[in-house]
């Protein structure tokens, strides 16, 4: 039984997935599921030359983000980081990890499905920001205490009259 993978963009092309046995061009879905929590599609194909059967897996091809740092330094997204520095924020507060995991999941989808392939920190600031504001008060003062680098106790102010007010 022979596996392959394929990445496809949104459409599959069954004319050019050849058999690996006889490399015949031709082969029909005889069955397919969903495989990695419907991350990717695994499809049973038969060839319709040799009749041997086989598997290949469609794969989502996700485009790679740049984050452009301040400095103007650029570098990979990492959903890790991202996902660290709102735990840090959180630390020692009543936040669910699931929840703090769906809005990081929630930024990297947004991002994504922007246009964009290049996102600025502090876009992604922004959007931290908004989703912590909604988990909790606490952590999102503590996230915009580092991101918004305040440099004295007025600046720091301004920020929980700005939170103040939008309640």
């Amino acid at each position: 039984m022979a596996t392959i993978y394929t990445n496809c963009i949104g459409r599959e092309e069954e004319n050019f997935m050849k058999c690996p046995f006889c490399a015949f061009a031709e082969s029909k879905v005889v069955d397919s599921r969903h495989a990695e929590e419907g991350a990717t599609i695994r499809r049973r194909r038969e060839c319709l030359e040799c009749k041997k059967r086989f598997t290949t897996y469609e794969i989502m091809e996700r485009l790679p983000l740049i984050v452009v740092k301040r400095d103007g330094s650029r570098q990979t997204f990492d959903k890790q980081k991202l996902l660290s520095s709102t735990l840090k924020a959180c630390e020692k507060r009543p936040v669910p990890l699931q929840e703090l995991t769906s809005v990081v999941d929630e930024i990297e989808q947004e991002l994504q499905n922007s246009l964009e392939r290049e996102i600025k920190t502090t876009d992604i600031g922004e959007m931290i920001m908004k989703g912590l504001k909604t988990l909790d008060e606490v952590a999102y003062v503590r996230f915009a205490s580092v991101y918004r680098q305040f440099r004295d106790i007025n600046s720091f102010m301004d920020e929980l009259n700005r939170l103040l007010k939008d309640d």
